[in-house]
């Protein structure tokens, strides 16, 4: 009678077949995640010995998501074919030459399906791979971070990229050939002048590879340094199989390609032995002569005297409309941004403590009435 029962037919399939593609499909979603725990687990024992510096887990995080993908797609697959109908159902029909003769064939919905889940599990196979570079990645970071050079920052981000392009450009002609059945070396060989557009869509991405290349052979800064480039000024963060990432003063990220990394004028501000600092300062016209010179003179022993300046200058260097112009120039030791800024800031402190000190005072324009007319002086 159970027999019977389970060999009823229910719009073109059995109860069993039923029960079949639900157990499955219940079976896989309660244990993708025990499954795909125990496979992560299995997997990071080849890599044990490799990242003996890197907590398990973090390979687990990696790879616990394209795992369960992958395997609800497989229970999934092997659900749906329990059932017959209406996977037996056509959806179009086409002739298909066989030794010179056409010979009719259908394509069903359980074939469309198939293309679906090879489509896809090619896809979550790739997925696994990725995320296998990406932990083996974070190994060398890790070390990277750990010794002093830092040209290891910057290669391993980029070797990174590059072999996940490698990866897509593989995964891409995998899916012509398994699920769509295009014979991959016929389609490149017979690209032509397709190819060449593609080619020339293409240059400027060859460009910015070639350029990538040229950076990690010059090295003309590395992860860290502060450059200026065409104008644009920030601190390296990631040099990219395409481009490259600044930071700037102002926290702005800023995405360069690497073609105009090496073709404009770049300045790595932070292999410069020292900044330079230069301006003017205006004194009101009463202040006496001898009194100019002992501001000059103090200004210049502070420099002097003062440990992180050097090569300081003072001079008189012009007569303004309202002002008498003292030039002053000094330069900073390669130090820190913010101490840098401070450095400033206490020399312009002393400035004005100086002027003060000498019975000056700083000019600024200035109303005059003459006659009836009020005249600017500026």
């Amino acid at each position: 009678m159970d027999s019977q029962f389970f060999e009823q037919l229910i719009w073109g399939n059995t109860v069993q077949a039923y029960c079949l593609f639900g157990g499955i499909i219940l079976l896989g979603l309660l244990l993708k995640r025990f499954v795909s725990r125990v496979l992560s687990q299995l997997l990071f024992k080849l890599f044990k010995k490799f990242a003996d510096e890197v907590k398990m887990e973090t390979f687990i995080a990696l790879l616990l998501k394209p795992i369960e993908f992958f395997i609800t797609l497989t229970s999934l697959y092997l659900a749906v074919n329990q059932l017959k109908h209406p996977l037996e159902v056509a959806i179009f029909h086409y002739n298909k030459i066989i030794d010179k003769v056409k010979v009719p064939q259908e394509f069903t919905l359980g074939e469309l399906l198939d293309k679906v889940f090879l489509f896809l599990i090619i896809l979550s196979f790739f997925w696994i791979v990725l995320r296998i570079i990406d932990f083996v990645a974070h190994v060398f970071m890790f070390r990277a971070a750990k010794s002093a050079n830092k040209a290891d920052d910057q290669l391993v981000p980029f070797l990174k990229e590059l072999f996940k392009f490698i990866i897509y450009f593989i995964g891409f002609f995998v899916l012509l050939g398994y699920v769509f059945e295009v014979n991959a070396l016929s389609l490149i060989t017979g690209l032509g002048i397709g190819g060449i557009a593609i080619a020339l869509a293409a240059k400027e991405s060859l460009e910015n590879l070639i350029g990538s290349f040229t950076i990690f052979i010059d090295k003309p800064f590395t992860v860290g340094d502060l450059v200026k480039v065409d104008g644009v000024e920030g601190t390296i963060e990631k040099v990219g199989f395409r481009s490259t990432v600044l930071r700037s003063t102002d926290k702005t990220t800023i995405i360069i390609p690497n073609r105009a990394m090496i073709d404009g004028v770049l300045e790595n501000l932070t292999r410069r032995n020292f900044r330079r600092v230069k301006f003017n300062i205006g004194i009101v016209y009463e202040t006496e002569s001898d009194k100019i010179k002992e501001i000059i003179a103090e200004i210049n022993a502070f420099l002097l005297q003062n440990g992180q300046t050097t090569d300081g200058t003072v001079t008189f260097d012009s007569f303004g409309d309202s002002a008498l112009n003292i030039q002053v120039l000094y330069l900073v030791e390669n130090i820190d941004f913010n101490d840098y800024l401070k450095t400033k800031e206490e020399v312009n402190f002393k400035i004005i403590e100086i002027v003060h000190k000498h019975g000056s005072d700083f000019a600024y324009p200035t109303q005059r009435t003459v006659g009836e007319k009020t005249i600017t002086v500026k």
